[in-house]
């Protein structure tokens, strides 16, 4: 695949599909299976001994970065080939402490894309449904 050609919902569902390498950054939060739709992405998370604060607690940042990477490919699957996008603005809200060592869910969705910004929610939960954050992320968009 030229990955210069391809659309962002084609270098998405090729990584899911595992012909493409996932982000370096999955190996530090390990992010793990991806559905991917245009404008909406699930990816499954798991935090462990690596991302505990000194308290003992899974810290903020692992949920933070995680709910980066759902509304950012969110972002990212309705882009044409050639163009980027990066993160301007994150909003992060910690709803309950992120548990270690198990599966969850961040699923996010795109709200708005315009010729330069897109904006997208996202929310991380248990398998069970419980809401551990949620999030809000406005990208800028640069176009070829």
């Amino acid at each position: 695949m030229d990955i210069l050609s391809a659309s962002g919902l084609e270098l998405l569902r090729a990584m899911a599909d595992g012909k493409l390498p996932r982000a370096p950054i999955s190996e530090t939060i390990p992010m793990d299976r991806m559905v991917v739709e245009e404008g909406r992405v699930v990816i499954t998370a798991r935090a462990d001994g690596r991302h505990l604060n000194p308290i003992g607690g899974v810290h903020g940042g692992f949920a933070a970065t995680v709910l980066d990477s759902a509304t950012g490919c969110a972002v990212h699957s309705t882009l044409e080939p050639g163009a980027i996008y990066s993160t301007v603005d994150l909003n992060v809200k910690m709803l309950r402490p992120v548990p270690r060592d198990q599966d969850l869910l961040a699923e996010a969705h795109v709200t708005h894309v315009s010729k330069s910004l897109a904006v997208a929610e996202g929310t991380l939960k248990t398998e069970d449904g419980k809401l551990l954050a949620s999030a809000s992320a406005t990208c800028f968009v640069k176009r070829s």
